[in-house]
C-alpha cells in the first residue's frame, strides 16, 4: 500500500403537506442560540464554576484518586476488540509492458498490441471492520475495499471468511459487507453520537501497517470537523488515539463499550499518526445500516430541494448576528420540498431538530441521518424573523426512468455507463446540473472509456455534434462506427470539448 505524503492523508487502511411556519415553537435550546447571536435579556443560567457540584455531568468525572488513575482499559478491550476485523481486498490489474500501450495516438499508429501484451498484477489493500450485526454484518470504509475483485474478512482469531459487498456509499466513504460464520458473532453495538462530548474518552482498534490489531487510547479533540478533503462527507469526530494506515474502518469505542465512530482518515505530513485522527459518527453507519436491513443496496439521502453557502463575517455583520454560523439558502428547486414547505433564498438556518448548524455541511448530515420520510424542523433567521419551519424529507423523484446502460462495441465510451437525467440520479451522484444531457454512473475498470479519460458524474451533452437528451442518442451515436470522435462533456459545471480518433 501506498502512503501519500501529503499534508492530509487517507489512512488506506484507516405525500408532502404544506407544512405551517410557527414563530413561537423554537425549542429552548434554538433560543438560546440566538440570544447567543443576536443578543437579549440576561435570563439564561450561567453554566457552574468547576468544583461546583452542579457541574456534575452524569458518569463523567475526573479520577478522583491513584487507585482510579491505575484503572485498566483491559475488559473494555476484551468485551469489543473480537468484534473487530481485517479485512483483505485484492484486485487484479493488468501492468503496461511499455510507458506507451494504452495511448490512443500511438495506438492508433501502431495497433493496439503495441508494446506487447499487459502482464497481470495482484494489488492488494488491508484495512479493518466492525461486525455490527451478529449474523455477519461488517462496516468498514469504501475506500478500504476499492473496486476490489475478492474481498477477505479475518476474525480477531485468525479465522476468515469470504465476504460479499452488500452496500457502498463513495460520499460518505462507508461499505458494508457480510460473512456467513455459520455462528452468531460477536458484535459492537452503536452509541448515540450526539451524546459524544469534547474530552471523552475513546479506544480506537484496527491492524495499524499490518502488523496485527492494536488498541490505542486518547480522548475526543473536536466534534463535527467539516472540510477535512478526504469524501463528500462533512462531519467526522476527531480524536487524539494514535489511527495510521491500517485502522481505516475499525472502531471507535466509548468508555460505554459501543461504537461511536468508524476511523476513515488521518491528517499527517507524514503518513503516520501525528495525533489527528477522524471518524464518521456512529449515526450516519445507523443510517446506513436501516436501509441495509431494510434491503437498499444503495444509500438514499433525502431530497430538500435547496443549495446552502456559508455565513461569511460580512453577511453575519448585515444579518446582526454577533458571529457568523449557520448556512444560508442559496437556490431553491421550483416544486421540491423546500419549495413547498416555503423555505426562502437569503433564509438563514441556524439549527435542523435542534440541532446548531455551524456549516452547510451539517446540514446535509442531518437530512442523511433522518433520512427520507422523516420530517424535520430548521431555525430560521428569515427577513428578519425568527421562525421555525416544519420539513417533510422525500425521496428524489424520478422524473424520466433512469434506463441506466452500459455501452458496448469498439468507441470511446465502451465500458461505460449511462443514465437519463432526473432530480433522483443527480441526488445519487451529488451532481449540480440543469440541461439536456445524459450522465455517466460508472465507468468499468480498465475499459475504453477509462482509458479516454472519461469520469463518473461527466454530462454527455453533445456527440460528434449531436445534441444528447436521452440514452437512446447515445446508444444511436456510438453505433455509427467513425473513425473519428468529437465530445461536449460537463464536468462539474466546466464545459470540456474532447476529440477523438479511432
Amino acid at each position: 500500500m501506498r502512503i501519500s505524503r501529503v499534508v492530509l492523508a487517507v489512512a488506506l487502511v484507516l405525500g408532502t403537506a404544506f407544512a405551517p411556519v410557527h414563530a413561537q415553537s423554537i425549542e429552548e435550546g434554538v433560543n438560546n442560540l440566538l440570544e447567543d447571536l443576536f443578543g437579549g435579556g440576561n435570563s439564561r443560567q450561567k453554566p457552574p464554576r468547576p468544583g461546583n457540584p452542579a457541574d456534575a455531568d452524569g458518569p463523567r468525572r475526573v479520577p478522583a484518586s491513584q487507585g482510579e488513575i491505575q484503572l485498566s482499559f483491559a475488559p473494555l478491550v476484551k468485551r469489543t476488540a473480537p468484534a473487530v476485523v481485517n479485512v483483505y481486498a485484492a484486485r487484479i490489474v493488468q501492468q503496461r509492458s511499455s510507458p506507451f500501450q494504452g495511448d490512443p495516438f500511438f495506438e492508433h499508429f501502431f495497433g493496439r498490441n503495441f508494446g506487447g501484451p499487459a502482464k497481470p498484477r495482484m494489488e492488494q489493500s488491508l484495512g479493518s471492520g466492525v461486525i455490527v450485526d451478529p449474523s455477519g454484518l461488517i462496516v468498514t470504509n469504501n475506500h478500504v475495499i476499492g473496486n476490489a475483485d475478492e474481498i477477505k474478512v479475518a476474525l480477531s482469531d485468525g479465522e476468515e471468511f469470504e465476504s460479499t459487498v452488500v452496500l457502498r456509499d463513495e460520499r460518505s466513504d462507508l461499505a458494508v459487507l457480510r460473512i456467513d460464520a455459520g455462528r452468531q458473532l460477536d458484535y459492537i453495538e452503536l452509541d448515540d453520537s450526539d451524546a459524544v462530548e469534547t474530552g471523552d474518552l475513546v479506544l480506537a482498534i484496527g491492524n495499524p501497517f499490518g502488523v496485527g490489531q492494536t488498541v490505542t487510547s486518547g480522548i475526543v479533540s473536536a466534534l463535527a470537523r467539516t472540510r477535512i478533503g478526504v469524501s463528500d462527507f462533512g462531519f467526522f469526530i476527531q480524536t487524539d488515539a494514535s489511527i495510521n494506515p491500517g485502522n481505516s474502518g475499525g472502531a471507535l469505542i466509548a468508555m460505554s463499550g459501543r461504537l461511536i465512530g468508524i476511523n476513515s482518515a488521518i491528517f499527517s505530513r507524514s503518513g503516520g499518526s501525528n495525533g489527528i485522527g477522524f471518524a464518521i459518527p456512529s449515526n450516519m453507519v445507523r443510517a446506513v445500516l436501516d436501509q441495509v436491513r431494510g434491503g437498499a443496496d444503495a444509500f438514499e439521502r433525502p431530497y430538500l430541494g435547496a443549495e446552502f453557502s456559508a455565513v461569511t463575517a460580512e453577511i453575519a455583520e448585515s444579518l446582526g448576528m454577533r458571529r457568523p454560523v449557520g448556512a444560508i439558502v442559496r437556490s431553491i428547486d421550483p416544486g421540491s420540498p423546500a419549495d413547498r414547505a416555503g423555505l426562502s433564498v437569503g433564509d438563514v438556518v441556524l439549527s435542523v431538530d435542534r440541532h446548531t448548524i455551524e456549516h452547510p455541511d451539517a446540514i446535509f448530515y442531518r437530512l442523511a441521518t433522518a433520512g427520507p420520510g422523516r420530517t424535520v424542523t430548521f431555525a430560521l433567521l428569515s427577513r428578519g424573523k425568527r421562525l421555525a419551519l416544519d420539513i417533510r424529507l422525500e425521496k428524489a423523484p424520478e422524473s424520466v426512468p433512469a434506463n441506466e446502460t452500459t455501452i458496448t462495441g469498439s468507441n470511446p465510451l465502451a465500458g461505460a455507463s449511462v443514465a437519463n437525467i432526473s432530480p433522483r440520479i443527480l441526488n445519487r451522484m451529488n451532481i449540480r446540473f440543469r440541461g439536456d444531457g445524459v450522465i455517466v454512473t460508472d465507468i468499468r475498470r480498465g475499459s475504453p472509456a477509462m482509458k479516454f479519460g472519461f469520469r463518473p458524474g461527466d454530462i454527455l451533452v453533445k456527440i460528434n455534434g449531436t445534441n444528447i437528451r436521452e440514452v437512446g442518442d447515445v446508444a444511436a451515436t456510438v453505433e455509427d462506427g467513425k473513425r473519428s470522435w468529437s465530445f461536449e462533456v460537463n464536468r462539474g459545471g466546466r464545459l470540456i470539448r474532447q476529440y477523438f480518433r479511432g
